[in-house]
C-alpha cells in the first residue's frame, strides 16, 4: 500500500515542479510567517516532500527543523538538499515525532490529500505536539469539495473552512488567521492555547 498518496509513483514530477528552491510558490506566505516565530524556533515540516521551498525558508528564518514525508523519492532528495537535518520517511499522521514538542508546525499541502478521518487525526496529532503558544500553518482550499490531484489524479478532500476551525477549535487551538498566496492557496494559521 503507497502511503505516500500516490506521491512516491510521481516523485520525480513533484520533484522538478517544485524545484525552484526559496522562490517557490508559498515561499513568500512561509517566510512571513515564520516571522513570527520564536527565536530558534523548532519546527515540525509535515509533507516536507524535497524541502524546497518551505524547509529552505524555516531554516533562513532561523528555525530548527524536522520533516517527515511518507515519500521514500522525496526523502531521499530531502537528505540531498539538507543533510544535516532530521527527517523520517512515514505518513504525517503516524509519524514518531509527534512524541515531542515543537514550537510551531506547517503542514503546506499535505492535510487535502488523506481521507477526512486521517485528517481530523492528524490535526488532532499536531495540535497535542504543540508548546503552549506554538504556532500551525496549513493548507487547504476554504470550500468543502472533492478534486483530483493534479499530479496523482487521486482524490483530494477539502474539508471547508467551517469544519477545519471546528477540529481546530476541537484541537484546543485558536484560529488567527486565514490567507491566500500567489497560487492561491488557502492558508490556516492557528496557535495552540
Amino acid at each position: 500500500m503507497d502511503k505516500s498518496n500516490g506521491y512516491e509513483a510521481h516523485a520525480a514530477t513533484f520533484i522538478r515542479c517544485r524545484s525552484k528552491g526559496i522562490d517557490g510558490v508559498g515561499a513568500t506566505s512561509v517566510r512571513q510567517w515564520a516571522t513570527a516565530l520564536p527565536p530558534n524556533a523548532v519546527v515540525l515540516d509535515a509533507g516536507c516532500g524535497m524541502g524546497l521551498p518551505v524547509t529552505r525558508a524555516l531554516l533562513d528564518a532561523g528555525a530548527t527543523v524536522y520533516g517527515v514525508d511518507a515519500s521514500p523519492s522525496m526523502v531521499r532528495a530531502f537528505r540531498q538538499n539538507f543533510p544535516d537535518i532530521p527527517v523520517a520517511c512515514e505518513p504525517a499522521e503516524d509519524s514518531s515525532f509527534f512524541n515531542r514538542q515543537f514550537d510551531a508546525i506547517i503542514a503546506w499541502g499535505l492535510l487535502f490529500l488523506l481521507p477526512e478521518k486521517k485528517q481530523d487525526v492528524l490535526i488532532r496529532k499536531m495540535a497535542d505536539a504543540l508548546v503552549t503558544g506554538g504556532k500551525l500553518l496549513f493548507t487547504a482550499p476554504s470550500r468543502e469539495m472533492k478534486w483530483e490531484d493534479a499530479i496523482t489524479e487521486i482524490e483530494s478532500v477539502s474539508l471547508g473552512a467551517e469544519k477545519y476551525k471546528q477540529l481546530l477549535t476541537e484541537s484546543g487551538l485558536s484560529l488567527v488567521e486565514e490567507f491566500e498566496d500567489e497560487g492561491e492557496n488557502h492558508y490556516y494559521h492557528a496557535v495552540r492555547l
